[in-house]
């Protein structure tokens, strides 16, 4: 009995010793795993720009057969690299893949292991069936899923960036950089301008397009072609709506794999209420973009059919351009002299009037247009509970938030005062021989553009002075927070009125529409006006400085539009060196990305100190 009991205890030593082994090898194998998983995910993200790089270069050069095929060789070899991916998270850590990816995210994996298919196969002779084929081993199918599978991991990438708790203002400020150093390449291929152009050119026009301002050196109509334009076009509508907000959503979208930390970051990016609202919020704002940019394509088209002598292909392209630049505020124009062209100027005026809802659209903010969006919802429920239940439902008394009643209020205002004031300047001088109708909606169209959109029908150099004086003002405002327009913000202008309302009355707080508005948000108006109007005088001293050979007048109106991210210029712009045309690509880009933000990122956060300083008093005034 002893030694059967003696045997029985050697028996489970050694099993728990081959126990123990086992989950020891088991930690080891999935440590291994892990390891790499990860390396192999830095392979995919490495391999996703090299792709789009290689991709870029061949659509955007000319090759000798030489050069083409060792670009399908850099392709072949990132295609290879993805179906290592696919297949190593499908094969060997299935549980996580499959909990983690989304559907679409199947989908673009299967993509890439049915582009497996021609490299193991080769092309049959007597294909089953033959349109299948034609296409799984055609170029352009691998070429499409090449491109959409770079996209998608490297939005994995920069989303999370996000979750290793990088700096949202560095991470948005990089992602803008990239993007510009990445246009400016891009503009300079053969395929993209007509004879070409010089890389300071690129770069300036790049950056204007991605920080959405519309200041050019080169004529837009003459220099790109519709390659060119095209690239342009996607940099303007991938600045006005944000890097991140691309990103975002395809890594939301695609994957369930971010952090709690990376849906913070997009939750405060896109102003969204809760986590369950992220995609849904993300859908709407693009889906928004598309809708509305489409129903001005169509509006432009019906304005202009037939009075600037071109065909129906160029006029809806000039149509979708003039509709994506107008809602973006970047104020780019694929036609000669722009909307001042005479064959707009002095036919129908309705586009003017298009232009400048477009405009209107862009500037009010994507948070005011999400505010709609749940107000309307919430309209409809109430409404349909009051019309099922057939009893009175009371209506909540704060469907707005205050954001949204003060930036819609000080625009309406800012709107009025500034078409009147346009309307009574200018009618007996940039105006004047222009009927009634039309003085009215050039002084409409032309309140709206200095704002930030940049167009200009009328020369902006024949206006006043105390016109030019009052455009500086209205481009120092700019338009909402969160939106594609550029300067201080409505928002931030309104709430230091509030504030010296105030002060001027003797009260404690800052109040509007029955809310007390926070002491952070009046602080940080007042630091964002301070820094805005030292910006501007070191800028525009600079720039006088670089060129004393322009008027001072033409260099303060430049370097305004420049910083607030306007685009309007009196002519100066192809006249500037290469130093002053740096000096207002880096204004464009910090007014785009915010002076306060940069700061902020670069700048290490110390809160307050623990110790408690007696007050005191500054004589103000």
């Amino acid at each position: 009995m002893k030694s059967r009991h003696s045997a029985f205890k050697k028996l489970n030593c050694q099993w728990q010793i081959v126990r123990h082994g086992y989950l020891r090898l088991t930690s080891h194998f999935l440590r291994a795993l892990n390891s790499v998983s990860g390396v192999l995910g830095i392979a995919t993200v490495i391999a996703s720009v090299v792709c789009l790089t290689a991709l870029i270069v061949y659509g955007g050069f000319d090759h000798t057969p030489q050069d083409a095929k060792l670009i399908f060789r850099i392709l072949r070899a990132c295609h290879i690299t993805f179906i290592v991916n696919v297949l190593f998270n499908f094969l060997l850590i299935p549980a996580q893949t499959f909990r983690q990816a989304r559907i679409i995210k199947w989908i673009m994996d299967g993509a890439i292991l049915l582009s497996l298919l021609p490299l193991a196969y080769p092309h049959p002779e007597h294909p089953w069936i033959p349109i299948l084929e034609k296409i799984l081993y055609s170029r352009g199918f691998l070429v499409s899923v090449l491109a959409a599978y770079s996209g998608m991991e490297l939005s994995y990438g920069i989303i999370a960036a996000i979750g290793k708790r990088t700096n949202p203002s560095l991470l948005l400020s990089a992602s803008f950089l990239f993007l510009i150093i990445v246009g400016s390449l891009i503009l300079m291929m053969p395929k993209c301008t007509v004879a070409g152009i010089s890389y300071i050119d690129s770069l300036f026009v790049a950056t204007s397009a991605v920080c959405i301002t519309g200041l050019t050196t080169v004529d837009i109509s003459q220099v790109f072609t519709p390659t060119g334009l095209l690239v342009l076009a996607i940099l303007i509508q991938a600045g006005g709506l944000g890097i991140m907000t691309f990103t975002s959503f395809f890594a939301l979208f695609f994957s369930g794999n971010t952090s709690i930390y990376s849906q913070l970051m997009v939750k405060d990016m896109i102003y969204s209420k809760t986590f369950n609202a992220l995609i849904p919020t993300l859908l709407y704002i693009l889906g928004f973009t598309i809708v509305l940019e489409a129903i001005g394509t169509a509006a432009i088209f019906l304005c202009i059919h037939g009075t600037l002598g071109l065909d129906t292909r160029n006029e809806l392209i000039f149509s979708a351009f003039h509709s994506l630049s107008a809602f973006c505020n970047a104020g780019f124009s694929n036609l000669e002299g722009g909307l001042s062209n005479p064959s707009l100027l002095y036919s129908n005026q309705s586009i003017y009037l298009v232009i400048s809802a477009l405009i209107f659209a862009g500037g009010i903010g994507f948070p005011i247009l999400v505010n709609f969006k749940n107000a309307a919802m919430r309209y409809i429920r109430l409404w349909w509970r009051k019309f099922m239940r057939r009893k009175h439902t009371s209506f909540p008394a704060h469907v707005y938030d205050l954001n949204t009643k003060v930036a819609l209020y000080m625009t309406g205002v800012i709107f009025l005062v500034s078409t009147v004031l346009f309307f009574f300047f200018e009618r007996n001088n940039s105006l004047y021989g222009m009927s009634l109708y039309d003085q009215v909606v050039q002084s409409i169209f032309n309140s709206w553009v200095p704002r930030s959109s940049g167009f200009s029908s009328v020369n902006p150099a024949s206006f006043l002075n105390v016109t030019l004086l009052m455009f500086v003002v209205l481009m120092w405002i700019g338009g909402a927070s969160q939106s594609t327009a550029g300067g201080i913000k409505v928002n931030t202008f309104a709430t230091m009125l509030l504030n010296l309302r105030s002060i001027i009355l003797g009260r404690s707080r800052v109040t509007a529409f029955r809310r007390t508005i926070s002491i952070p948000s009046v602080r940080r108006a007042h630091a964002v006006i301070g820094i805005s109007i030292v910006s501007y005088v070191i800028y525009a001293m600079v720039l006088i400085g670089l060129e004393p050979d322009i008027s001072a007048r033409g260099l303060l109106y430049e370097a305004a539009s420049a910083l607030f991210t306007v685009g309007s210029s009196l002519g100066v712009t192809p006249l500037l060196g290469t130093s002053s045309k740096l000096l207002l690509s880096s204004a464009m880009f910090l007014g785009r990305v915010g002076i306060i933000s940069i700061l902020v990122g670069i700048v290490r956060s110390h809160g307050d100190s623990p110790a408690h300083y007696p007050s005191d008093n500054i004589i103000i005034n």
